[in-house]
């Protein structure tokens, strides 16, 4: 009898593996891209993005004086009120999707929602104050969503080996930590594979 899943008429054609992969879906992933306020999330997601990224940029007012230090960013004008969101298409079949968190402490009840359904997080740290993305390590530690630490070098600042910033943050060992420049599309790419590996290390077999 013939095999009812085989098409061996006139004018059929064997389909190849590059067609198949072709035809296969994209994976879409989703992102988290969190930190200290003016660390350079919205700089990150702009630089990869291959759309238009939507961002929620509101121009600083003096009603924020008390609240937002902008000792390290004195020429910093506006700040991220709710998300900043694009989307990059790593491999033919692996699309990801970045939604920026806002990094002031009055916006952290939004943090939750934007968490929802990611497989981990870009937490990026400023190495002239560290110690402002602790909240966002210890909110991805308690929630146990994995994710990398990615150090944004600004010009002028002192480079730091990412074994001394891990040190630092008292971030174990299994997470990686990466150097980059948030400008630079290569090494934000290199900081977002870093954080799919690592997920995907993590995901049960």
């Amino acid at each position: 009898m013939e095999d009812p899943q085989r098409n061996t008429g006139e004018g059929s054609e064997e389909r190849l593996p590059r067609q198949e992969e072709r035809d296969r879906a994209p994976i879409a992933v989703k992102i988290v891209v969190a930190g200290g306020f003016g660390v350079g999330k919205t700089t990150f997601v702009g630089s990869v993005s291959e759309i238009e990224p939507l961002t929620t940029e509101a121009v600083m007012t003096q009603a924020s004086e008390d609240t937002d230090d902008l000792t390290a960013t004195p020429d910093k004008t506006t700040t991220t009120v709710a998300m900043d969101f694009g989307r990059i298409t790593l491999e033919s079949d692996l699309v990801l999707y970045l939604f920026g968190t806002p990094g002031q402490r009055r916006f952290w009840f939004m943090w939750d929602d934007l968490v929802r359904g990611a497989i981990g997080a870009v937490v990026m740290a400023d190495t002239r104050r560290l110690e402002d993305c602790f909240p966002a390590l210890d909110y991805f530690e308690s929630c146990g969503l994995p994710y990398v630490v990615a150090v944004n070098h600004f010009e002028g600042t002192e480079y730091y080996e990412p074994e001394d910033v891990r040190e630092a943050l008292s971030v174990p060992a299994q997470v990686p930590v990466l150097v980059m420049d948030a400008r630079k599309r290569d090494t934000v790419v290199d900081s977002l594979t870093a954080l799919v590996g690592h997920a995907l290390d993590l995901t049960p077999a």
